[in-house]
């Protein structure tokens, strides 16, 4: 599970938006519900100021009110922040692709949940927007992502999501659920640092499609594949088991 990035890079090439051809067309409902809600908003002279975004993102705002007629490409181009560089998902080719392609969901404000192939034009919403009437729209999804995700399987779900965004969904009691937490070690204790979190993140994510060996499917064989970083990335792996009802936690110390 991968958040969006607030940096996106608009295609400047390539077919039109197609929302009939996003994966999982369950959500097509919704989805229309706030892109709707979106382009409405988007389209006041006060815009920014309603959606809470700097002046400085005026322009972006604004190209929301053409998102219907917009150029799209690959959700892995699109979202370009410091997570998915890490990651390098739409560099991958063969099997790290396929891999990629049918085990990573990214959840997103505007259309819900995608996969990195997922033909999406760039846009400026984020989770916490206070998108009138259907905010807040973690809890707005929450409603409605159940129905595309919970099917998904047994497997481990390794999740990198910030805290807005795991609002939105949150796996079956049975399954194995594994946050990822990023720490450096100082004065000899733990720190969580948030300056280097995303970037360890897409480096994990990269490396486990890239790897030769299958896709891990339980919390255990995760820390194990993410051990394999331990050197020049990694200092140390650590999993420690859930509280109440919450994920089980793998924590990842930076080397120096």
């Amino acid at each position: 599970m991968l958040p969006p990035s607030e940096g996106k890079a608009a295609p400047e090439r390539g077919r039109r938006f197609d929302p009939g051809a996003l994966s999982h067309p369950e959500l097509a409902g919704p989805r229309e519900q706030v892109l709707q809600a979106l382009i409405r908003a988007s389209a006041g002279a006060d815009a920014t100021t309603r959606l809470r975004f700097g002046a400085s993102l005026a322009e972006q705002v604004e190209a929301n009110t053409r998102l219907r007629d917009a150029r799209a490409a690959p959700a892995a181009q699109v979202y370009s922040g410091v997570l998915y560089d890490a990651a390098g998902l739409v560099n991958l080719s063969g099997t790290a692709r396929r891999r990629s392609n049918s085990s990573v969901r990214i959840v997103s404000a505007l259309w819900g949940v995608l996969r990195p192939d997922d033909a999406i034009p760039a846009y400026r919403l984020s989770m916490s927007t206070p998108l009138r009437p259907l905010a807040p729209l973690g809890t707005f999804w929450s409603r409605h992502l159940g129905g595309a995700l919970d099917p998904g399987g047994s497997d481990v779900v390794l999740d990198c999501r910030s805290q807005d965004y795991a609002r939105a969904w949150s796996p079956a009691p049975d399954r194995e659920w594994l946050a990822v937490r990023v720490v450096a070690i100082r004065s000899g204790r733990p720190v969580v640092v948030s300056h280097h979190a995303k970037h360890t993140r897409g480096v994990l994510t990269g490396h486990l499609f890239r790897r030769p060996e299958p896709l891990p499917r339980t919390a255990a064989g995760v820390a194990a594949a993410a051990a394999e970083l331990i050197g020049p990335v990694l200092a140390d792996v650590g999993l420690h088991p859930p509280v109440r009802s919450g994920p089980a936690t793998l924590e990842l110390v930076l080397s120096d």
